[in-house]
């Protein structure tokens, strides 16, 4: 049996948009007919299940190359995906225990705000942003705005932060480009979010924020601790989403 790249579509609920990337990027190539369109047998049919398959378990389309190809081990695959879900699973878990502490109310003791955020220093933002670029009214605003925050409300900035995180790396596991609608859409969230809690940050500010990400050890290791090359694509779709 053959079938044309619309009939595979309605059939397994691939757009045809990911198809004809599967076949520019050499994950499903398949054969083309007498006036030049794809046409799809049984067994690229099974292939593409077999992709699919690996698609839910969120391994990026590189990996699935090799693993479909008999070039990669499944087991050791699967067993860093599994290690990258366990991690995520443990963060969620603390989210849920600071969303817990969030509904009692506690106030927030300034000497505890680090601790909230595993010794990471979420005043470093702002600080950096006013010594790199002297915007002293962003630093000023960060500084009347957090020195007002109790402790449900920095509970729910590392929540919603490290959700941001989270999701940009899903993005760079699942093989996602940085300068895509996505990824920009998620920097500009991020964007939005350094805006409603610590000063009104610009694009050009934003911008600068994401050079850092990459430049500043500290900012490395903090979004790196998302996934392998986090920093690199956070900073790439803040760029992009800036030049947009």
């Amino acid at each position: 049996m053959h079938y044309s790249v619309s009939e595979v579509a309605r059939r397994t609920g691939v757009t045809v948009r990911t198809l004809h990337h599967y076949d520019e990027v050499g994950l499903l190539v398949p054969e083309r007919d007498a006036s030049g369109f794809r046409t799809y047998d049984d067994a690229d049919l099974d292939r593409l299940a077999e992709i699919l398959t690996y698609r839910a378990l969120g391994i990026g389309l590189d990996e699935i190359g090799g693993l479909v190809d008999g070039e990669a081990e499944p087991a050791l695959v699967l067993k860093r995906r599994r290690d990258l879900v366990r991690h995520q699973m443990d963060r969620l878990g603390r989210v849920l225990e600071e969303l817990d502490d969030r509904l009692e109310g506690a106030a927030m003791a300034p000497e505890r705000i680090k601790e909230v955020f595993d010794g990471f220093d979420p005043d470093a933002y702002a600080a950096e942003a006013e010594e790199r670029w002297g915007d002293t009214d962003a630093w000023a605003e960060s500084q009347r705005r957090t020195g007002k925050y109790t402790e449900e409300d920095w509970r729910a900035i590392k929540a919603e932060g490290e959700d941001i995180g989270d999701r940009f790396g899903t993005m760079v596991d699942a093989g996602t480009d940085p300068t895509s609608a996505e990824a920009m859409d998620l920097a500009e969230e991020h964007r939005r979010h350094i805006s409603r809690w610590y000063y009104e940050c610009t694009a050009e500010i934003h911008n600068g924020l994401g050079e850092m990400y990459v430049a500043d050890a500290r900012f490395t290791a903090y979004w790196e601790a998302f996934g392998e090359g986090t920093a690199q694509f956070v900073s790439t779709a803040i760029t992009a989403n800036a030049l947009r």
